[in-house]
């Protein structure tokens, strides 16, 4: 198990460059089973969940090519149904988040799909009740093998419908969709999740000649196609890692660039962040971060202590809670973080406290930051990362810490984050990397 060392209390300064979106590329590539025609995808971040799907998708009979550091060519002429039952890919399944994805293109092309219970983080639970749901809706029929604990679902003609998700799920709306664009007849879903991620889903499926209507709204009307066709796509720039490198610089003090954000993408983010005291600037399509001594946190008008709380987009995406609790804990302030989406996000707290930080966990989804304003800087520790997005809060908490910390299990920051120690340590950061 690989771990980091991290030696805090160093200033970070230079430019960065964010990764490609990692939630909008497993739907992408997902995406490309929709044709037999080549499709070329660029800005692929080179992270442990997406070469771990584009391995399995070479597995299943697709020709994938590396045509530079970042673009890949996927063709799927020859997918290999058989190989869908076999116990090899179950298992893989079972092991990759992504992969639930897979169910809507194979069976809107080839009236067939298997999956196992798909695993990824231990967050809380993540339903796949809209994806299975929707997917029903459309003609398909689920049947769950309980030995083999997996589902098998046929369907011999999709047909377009009216559906209204029971929640605005960004991977179930992306299985729904791409199992519509060739199902007969019109197809409406309501309370579709509008994030970026799914708008850029969209417009690629348009450019291979799907007829999708209402991208970037809550209301999604999709005529289906006999067929689809190649295309290129670029991905978008991971807003996320955005955000954690946003919080980096705040909690190290640091003056950076982060370059090319394509800044209209990133919703309530930069205001967000200026809500936590940290000052930044839009320059072009870059984000300048100045030096920061010190930051505090606003109140809402009346006086009434600030909150942040996940919501579906437009509003704050939850992947990006993580990171403002901890860049809390060194502003001058209080705030209350409201984790509404997964009930186990906020037990890596426990870390944060022994390193010194003032939280008060009030139950699985909230938290209340004292921020100690950088009178007292926070302690290094010996830690394991949970989850992704638990370990890059984690990682920048120790940056922060005067002293070295360790951090195990870094698979998990690996499976979201590329590179992330060599890329942070060509602007400063000391982190090491020991297997």
């Amino acid at each position: 198990m690989a771990s980091f060392v991290i030696e805090g209390g160093h200033k970070l300064h230079g430019e960065i460059t964010p990764q490609g979106a990692k939630n909008e590329v497993l739907q992408i590539l997902c995406a490309t089973l929709l044709t037999s025609e080549e499709v070329i995808v660029n800005n692929i971040p080179d992270i442990l969940d997406v070469n771990n799907l584009i391995q399995l998708l070479r597995e299943m009979g697709v020709k994938v090519s590396k045509l530079g550091e970042s673009t890949y060519s996927f063709k799927a002429d020859e997918v290999d149904l058989n190989y869908l039952q076999s116990d090899e890919f179950l298992k893989k399944c079972s092991s990759l988040r992504g992969s639930v994805m897979l169910v809507g293109p194979m069976v809107a092309r080839f009236g067939q799909a298997m999956i196992s219970k798909p695993g990824g983080d231990k967050i809380g639970r993540r339903r796949l009740d809209t994806h299975f749901i929707g997917i029903q809706k459309l003609g398909a029929n689920f049947t769950y093998d309980s030995d083999q604990k997996l589902y098998k679902i046929e369907s011999k003609g999709l047909k377009g419908t009216y559906m209204l998700l029971d929640e605005a799920s960004v991977t179930g709306t992306a299985n729904i969709v791409m199992t519509s664009v060739l199902a007969k007849g019109k197809t409406t879903i309501y309370n579709a999740a509008c994030e970026p991620y799914i708008q850029q889903l969209c417009k690629m499926l348009n450019k291979m000649g799907a007829k999708i209507e209402g991208i970037g709204s809550n209301l999604l009307s999709i005529e289906g196609v006999n067929e689809l066709h190649g295309c290129e796509h670029a991905i978008l720039p991971d807003m996320i890692e955005i955000g954690s490198f946003i919080g980096m610089a705040a909690m190290t003090k640091s003056e950076i660039t982060i370059k090319n954000v394509c800044y209209n993408e990133l919703g309530l983010i930069p205001d967000a962040f200026r809500k936590l005291g940290i000052q930044l600037e839009r320059r072009g399509d870059d984000i300048y971060i100045p030096k920061q001594e010190r930051y505090t946190i606003d109140t809402f008008i009346d006086g009434s202590i600030m909150h942040f709380s996940d919501a579906p987009w437009p509003g704050l995406t939850p992947d990006l809670l993580s990171v403002f609790l901890v860049v809390a804990t060194q502003a001058r302030g209080s705030v209350l973080i409201h984790q509404k989406m997964f009930e186990s996000r906020l037990f890596f707290v426990d870390k944060l406290i022994d390193m010194g930080a003032q939280i008060i966990l009030c139950d699985p989804h909230r938290a209340t930051v004292i921020g100690l304003g950088n009178e007292s800087s926070l302690r290094p520790a010996n830690m394991s990362s949970p989850d992704i997005r638990a370990g890059i809060a984690l990682l920048i908490a120790a940056m922060s810490a005067n002293g070295t910390s360790t951090i195990s299990n870094i698979e998990q920051i690996d499976r979201g984050y590329e590179d992330i120690d060599k890329r942070l340590n060509a602007i400063g950061a000391r982190i090491m990397r020991i297997e």
